[in-house]
C-alpha cells in the first residue's frame, strides 16, 4: 500500500478485500494475487526528527546570541533555517500537547501543567479524542514512530502501574516505543524511566559515568539504527524531548568548568552583552531597544556579596548543562547522518518549550524541593555556600536564581510562567532538512507558533489531515504550515493571529501588534502577587513592526487599537476553550474541589511488594496529619535487611525499614536534616507485625512530631520529627514497598542494597483525621503548584 491512490483521509485506512477470482485448487496456473504490500507513507516522504529541549531562554543558545556554545544547533542552522519569531505557550505542558496535537492547548485540555487540572473543558489534561496526535496520524500512515525523554502530558490520576496508559506516549499517544519519564523532571543521575508502560532502572551508576542524556541519546541511535536496517523503506518519527535543561541542573563537572568565570560580573552585564551579540548576528533588527528588568526582579549589584561565588557558579553549571544537551543532540544527528538518512530528514530543533524558568528562587536553590516546600529559610548565605562544590553533581537537585532567568530570556521581558509577554513565549527555533531547504544559514522572521509543526510535518511528508481517526470526527489543525517560509525570506505572514493564556496572564498576537496583560508575577518567595480582579488587569500595546522586543508599551497613545485587540482575544478564547479564567491556588490543588479524579481517597491504603514506583499522586497523602504505616513481615534465621517501604528519596522522604535487623524510621527533611528512630533490639525470626506511628503536632503545616515503633504490638523506639515537609516530597521519586529505586531516603545504605531481605506480606497506610491541609496559604499552594511543572 504505497501508491498515491490510497486513500489517508479516514484512518486507520481500511483493508481492501481482495476482488480477484478465486480458484479451488491453489496448484491451479490461474491462481494468482497481487503481492501483499506493506503501509507505506506517500512515496519520497521524509523522516521527521522534532529535538525539544527544556526551560531554555532565546538569548541563551550561541545560535541566538547567548552564551551558551550550541555547536549542533550551529551546524544545523549552518545548513537549515533560523526563526526568530518561534513561540510556545510559556510552560510545559501546555507546549507540549500543543505541539504533539496540532491545536491550541485548551482546546486538547491542557490549559496548565497536569497537577492543576480541573473538570473544565480547558485544563482537564485531557485530549480528546476529536484530536488525534501528530504520531498516531503518522503511524496510521505508515511511519514507525518513537519517542524519547520527558512526557509531561498524563493526567496525574492515570500516571500509576493501573494506568490507563490511553494518554502515555505509548500506546495512547501514537508512539510505537517510548523511552523517558512521566512528569516534568528527573533526576539526571538516578532518573525514573518506563520502557513503553514498564518501569526500568539505569543500567549503571553515576560514578560508573551514567546521565540519563547519554543514555536517551544512545536508546535513541540504538532505535533509529535498527528501524532502518530492518524496514529501510520506511520513515521514522523521533520526538526527542530531554530533560535537560529542567531543573535539577545536573551535568559532569568538567562541562561546567568550560564556563569558569564567564558569568562573573552577573546577569544585568549578561544582558548587555547578549544584547550586542543578537544584533551583530541579525537576531534582531537594528532598531530593537533592549527590554528593562522589571522592579521584582533584583539588580546584580544589589544582591549580597558573600552570595555571589554560588549565584555564578548556579549560571555555569546550567551553562555547562544547556551544552552537555547539545552535545548529545549532535550524537544524534552524526547517527543519522552515517546511515545516509539525513538529507531526507526533516528536523525541528527547539530550543526551549518556554522561555528559562524563574522558579529557583530570588536566590537560587541547593534543592529546588525545598523551595517546592516554601522553605527557603533553610537555604542561608553560609547554607548555600556550602554546597558549591556540590552544584550539578549527584549530591544537589540545583536551579538557579530569577536574575539568570531574565537574562538567558534577552532582550525580552519576563520569563516562563508568563504568557503575556514574549519572555515568556519566545524560543529559538531551527529547520533542518537538506533535500528541501536550500537556503543554508538563513533566517526567517515570520510569526509562527509551536502549533504550526504539526501542520508542516504533514504538508512534508504529503500526507493530508484526517477527516476522522478511529471512527471519530477530528477537530481540524489550528496551525499553519511553515513550509512557505523556506523558499522566500519575505513571504508574507500566514500566521496572523494567536491568542496565549496560562493562569490570567493573556494576550494577543495580530498582524504585528500585540497587546497583553500580566495577571500575576512568578509564584516565588519575595514577591508579593496582584490581587486584582480579571477585569481590573492593566493591559499592554505593542506595534511590532516598530517594537520587536515589546520595549514600549503604546497603550495609552492608541486606546482604540488596543480595544481592537482586547476584543480580538476574548473571540479567539473563547473560540479555543480558555474560558473560564482560573487563577486559583489552594483550590486547585485539591482534587475533590478542582473536579479532577482522585486515585486515592478515604484514610487507608494497602499496598504489596510487587508495588514500587509509584507516583505521589497515586499514594495516600500523609502530609500535615498523623499517619501510620502497618507491615507483616517475615523474617529469615539469619536476620533481615533492606526497605519495608519509602515514599521520596535524597532530597526528602521517609522510609520504614530494618538495619542489623532493628525496626528503623526515617523522615529526611527536604535533604537537609535526616531525623531517625531505631529499636535497640533486633525483630526475632519469624513472622510479624511491624508497625510505625507519627503523631502529629499540629498547628499548620511542616511541623513535626513523635515516632514511635512496634513489633507485635509492643513498643521498641520512640523518637521526635522536628519538622516535615508541607506540601511534595519529590518531584520524581516515588513509592516503592521491598526496596528503593532510584536513591535511598535513609542514606543508611546505596539503594542497590535496599532489598528487603525477608518476606514482605502487605504494608498499609492510615491516616488520622487531624490534616492541616485546610491551612495551606493560596500563597504557598499557588507556589507549590506552579513549581510542579
Amino acid at each position: 500500500m504505497t501508491g498515491e491512490e490510497v486513500q489517508r483521509s479516514t484512518l486507520p485506512i481500511p483493508d481492501q478485500r481482495s476482488t480477484v477470482t478465486t480458484t479451488f485448487d491453489a496448484k491451479d496456473p490461474d491462481t494468482t494475487f497481487p503481492p501483499i504490500a506493506p503501509l507505506r507513507p506517500p512515496k519520497g516522504a521524509p523522516n521527521v526528527l522534532i529535538v525539544m529541549l527544556d526551560d531554555v531562554g532565546y538569548g541563551a543558545s550561541s545560535v541566538f546570541g547567548g552564551p551558551v556554545a550550541m555547536p549542533t544547533a550551529a551546524r544545523l542552522a549552518a545548513g537549515g533555517l533560523k526563526y526568530t519569531r518561534f513561540h510556545t505557550t510559556a510552560m510545559c505542558s501546555p507546549t507540549r500537547a500543543a505541539l504533539l496535537s496540532g491545536r491550541n492547548h485548551q482546546t486538547v485540555g491542557m490549559g496548565g501543567i497536569t497537577e492543576m487540572a480541573t473538570s473544565a473543558p480547558g485544563t482537564t489534561s485531557i485530549r480528546p479524542n476529536t484530536c488525534a496526535p501528530l504520531a498516531e496520524i503518522l503511524k496510521l500512515n505508515g511511519f514507525s514512530t518513537a519517542q524519547f525523554g520527558k512526557c509531561h502530558e498524563v493526567p496525574v490520576w492515570e500516571t500509576g502501574p493501573t494506568g490507563p496508559y490511553d494518554h502515555w506516549p505509548s500506546p495512547g499517544g501514537g508512539f510505537e516505543h517510548f523511552f523517558g519519564f512521566l512528569g516534568a523532571e528527573t533526576n539526571q543521575y538516578y532518573p525514573a524511566l518506563y520502557e513503553g508502560t514498564t518501569p526500568v532502572e539505569p543500567d549503571r551508576t553515576p560514578e560508573e559515568g551514567y546521565h540519563f542524556m547519554e543514555d536517551m541519546t544512545e536508546r535513541a541511535i540504538g532505535w533509529i539504527q535498527s528501524e532502518q536496517a530492518m524496514t529501510p523503506d520506511k520513515p521514522f518519527f523521533v520526538y526527542f524531548a530531554p530533560g535537560a535543561t529542567h531543573a535539577p541542573h545536573q551535568v559532569p563537572k568538567e562541562w561546567a568548568d568550560k564556563y569558569k568565570g564567564a558569568f562573573d560580573d552577573g546577569w544585568d552585564a549578561l544582558r548587555e552583552r547578549t544584547f550586542a551579540q543578537q544584533k551583530a548576528l541579525g537576531i534582531v533588527p537594528p532598531l530593537t531597544d533592549l527590554t528593562a528588568r522589571d522592579a521584582v526582579m533584583p539588580a546584580w549589584d544589589d544582591m549580597p556579596e558573600e552570595l555571589l561565588p554560588v549565584l555564578r557558579r548556579q549560571a555555569e553549571v546550567y551553562a555547562g548543562f544547556l551544552e552537555y544537551a547539545d552535545h548529545y543532540v549532535g550524537k544524534l544527528i552524526d547517527a543519522i547522518d552515517q546511515l545516509g538518512a539525513l538529507e531526507n530528514t526533516l528536523v525541528y530543533y527547539i530550543i526551549g518549550d518556554n522561555g528559562a524558568s524563574p522558579e529557583g528562587t530570588l536566590q537560587g536553590t541547593f534543592s529546588e524541593l525545598i523551595s517546592i516546600n516554601y522553605r527557603g529559610d533553610i537555604e542561608t548565605p553560609e547554607f548555600l555556600a556550602s554546597k558549591i562544590d556540590d552544584l550539578g553533581g549527584p549530591e544537589a537537585y540545583n536551579h538557579y536564581a530569577l536574575g539568570w532567568a531574565h537574562a538567558f530570556c534577552t532582550p525580552l521581558q519576563w520569563t516562563k510562567q508568563i504568557a503575556s509577554h514574549w519572555g515568556g513565549t519566545r524560543n529559538g527555533t531551527i529547520v533542518h532538512w537538506p533535500a528541501r531547504i536550500t537556503d543554508g544559514g538563513g533566517i526567517r522572521e515570520q510569526f509562527t507558533h509551536v502549533i504550526d509543526v504539526a501542520k508542516t510535518v504533514l504538508e512534508a511528508t504529503g500526507i493530508p489531515e484526517p477527516s476522522t481517526v478511529n471512527g471519530v470526527t477530528q477537530e481540524p489543525l489550528h496551525g499553519t504550515s511553515m513550509s512557505y517560509t523556506f523558499d522566500d525570506p519575505g513571504a508574507e505572514e500566514k500566521h496572523d493571529t494567536q491568542y496565549f493564556e496560562l493562569l490570567g496572564n493573556r494576550g494577543i498576537y495580530h498582524k504585528g501588534w500585540s497587546a497583553v496583560t500580566i495577571h500575576r508575577y512568578p509564584g516565588l518567595p519575595g514577591i508579593t502577587q496582584m490581587t486584582q480582579n480579571f477585569d481590573d488587569d492593566r493591559w499592554e500595546l505593542y506595534d511590532g513592526s516598530t517594537d520587536w522586543s515589546q520595549a514600549h508599551d503604546i497603550a495609552a497613545e492608541h486606546p482604540g487599537k488596543l480595544a481592537e485587540l482586547q476584543r480580538l482575544f476574548l473571540l479567539q478564547a473563547d473560540r479555543y476553550n480558555v474560558f473560564p479564567l482560573d487563577d486559583r491556588k489552594a483550590e486547585r490543588l485539591n482534587a475533590s474541589i478542582a473536579g479532577r479524579p482522585e486515585l486515592i481517597t478515604g484514610t487507608s491504603q494497602t499496598l504489596f511488594p510487587a508495588m514500587r514506583r509509584l507516583p505521589e499522586n497515586t499514594v495516600l497523602n500523609i502530609k500535615n496529619r498523623s499517619f501510620s504505616v502497618t507491615a507483616e513481615v517475615t523474617v529469615p534465621d539469619g536476620g533481615v535487611n533492606g526497605t519495608i517501604v519509602a515514599q521520596g528519596g535524597r532530597f526528602g522522604g521517609w522510609s520504614l525499614y530494618a538495619v542489623e535487623g532493628a525496626l528503623s524510621f526515617c523522615y529526611n527533611m527536604l535533604g537537609v536534616d535526616w531525623y531517625r528512630v531505631r529499636a535497640d533490639s533486633t525483630i526475632p525470626a519469624g513472622t510479624h507485625q511491624v508497625r510505625s506511628e507519627f503523631a502529629y503536632d499540629g498547628g499548620g503545616l511542616g511541623k513535626g512530631g513523635t515516632v514511635a515503633l512496634y513489633v507485635d504490638g509492643e513498643e521498641v523506639a520512640t523518637g521526635r520529627v522536628e519538622q516535615t515537609h508541607p506540601f511534595i516530597f519529590s518531584g520524581d521519586e516515588t513509592t516503592d514497598v521491598g526496596a528503593e529505586t532510584a536513591t535511598t531516603v535513609s542514606g543508611d545504605y546505596d539503594a542497590s542494597d535496599s532489598k528487603f531481605t525477608g518476606r514482605i506480606s502487605w504494608v498499609r497506610l492510615d491516616v488520622g483525621d487531624d490534616s492541616h491541609d485546610h491551612l495551606i496559604d493560596p500563597e504557598y499552594a499557588y507556589h507549590v503548584a506552579i513549581r510542579r511543572q
